[in-house]
């Protein structure tokens, strides 16, 4: 292929959300007062698991990055958004909407292989609790989460090497806040049809499978737990409903992108944002207030900092 058939689009436009004023500014301010919290509460996690070594267990090493991939995904589009809503420019040039679908998909590869291995880590708590620091170990852990960015690499590379040669000669305009693949194909001067549902049905074989497997994962240890003791099962209930919580919230997005063919073209960016503001923010809401051991050692915590403070 020639590259002057695909280098004459340099940029690309970002419609946004909406065109109205008073909507943006709102949603400049939101934006802005989501991410910063998203950054406290996110970094507030990984400070008090690193910190406190009450919590250097399986469960909330794995906790701890989860906390760092919500952070990395919000960083890779909200502070755009916030600039864009800010000064009114909302172009991004075609490397860096490269780079940001290249990241996007890195992340959410992770994420997902991140959240089985935190659907492995409940079942050996809940259902083998005499093995679990034999099966969950730091070994295991760092295996898990090093195949978890090996998984997200290889996921994002495969996505790209379809697309990365497309020729851009004409519309740049992007109906949405973020560089994705489905969007970014259709920009394409080429026929992408085979090539839109090779994409399609890749990302959304990924999300629907991993998804049905987290939620046969719990309905299973949930089933183990009755078998074998009914009065427990509200115990794993409670312990597996902040995870259930999290794997919907993550996936719901992922639904209406790649799993569901023609979906409304309003709806889909807005469900993003759950992804990108809503999820990063809920996350360290739902492990912490929901997890004793979690808030007892934020607590502690505090009391080390303010105690630092009255006695520099």
């Amino acid at each position: 292929m020639n590259k002057t058939h695909y280098s004459s689009v340099s940029e690309f436009v970002f419609l946004g959300l909406s065109t109205s004023r008073p909507v943006q500014q709102f949603l400049l301010v939101f934006s802005l007062v989501i991410f910063l919290m998203i950054v406290l509460g996110n970094f507030l996690v990984i400070l008090t698991v690193i910190l406190d070594s009450r919590l250097h267990s399986s469960m909330y090493f794995l906790l701890a990055n989860l906390s760092f991939i919500d952070f990395c995904l919000s960083t890779l589009t909200v502070p755009k958004v916030v600039y864009d809503l800010h000064t009114g420019n909302q172009a991004i040039s075609f490397r860096e909407c490269v780079i940001q679908i290249f990241v996007l998909h890195f992340l959410g590869g992770c994420e997902m292989v991140l959240l089985i291995a935190m659907a492995l880590d409940r079942y050996v708590a809940i259902c083998k609790p005499l093995h679990y620091l034999t099966i969950m170990s730091p070994r295991t852990c760092t295996v898990l989460l090093c195949g978890a960015w090996v998984i997200g690499f290889i996921h994002s590379v495969a996505q790209l090497a379809f697309v990365v040669h497309l020729p851009f000669c004409g519309p740049n305009e992007i109906d949405s806040f973020f560089c994705d693949l489905p969007r970014f194909i259709k920009l394409a001067c080429a026929d992408t049809y085979v090539l839109e549902f090779i994409i399609t049905a890749n990302s959304g074989f990924i999300s629907l499978g991993t998804f049905l497997l987290l939620i046969i994962s719990y309905i299973y240890i949930l089933v183990t737990v009755w078998k074998h003791s009914s009065g427990g099962l509200s115990k794993a209930l409670s312990t597996l409903s902040a995870h259930i919580t999290v794997v919907v919230l993550f996936f719901g997005p992922c639904f209406f992108v790649y799993v569901w063919p023609f979906p409304p073209v309003p709806l889909d960016k807005y469900f993003a944002i759950l992804d990108f503001l809503v999820t990063p923010i809920l996350n360290p809401i739902i492990y912490t207030l929901r997890n004793k051991d979690m808030m007892m050692a934020m607590r502690r915590l505090s009391s080390r900092v303010l105690h630092l403070k009255r006695n520099p």
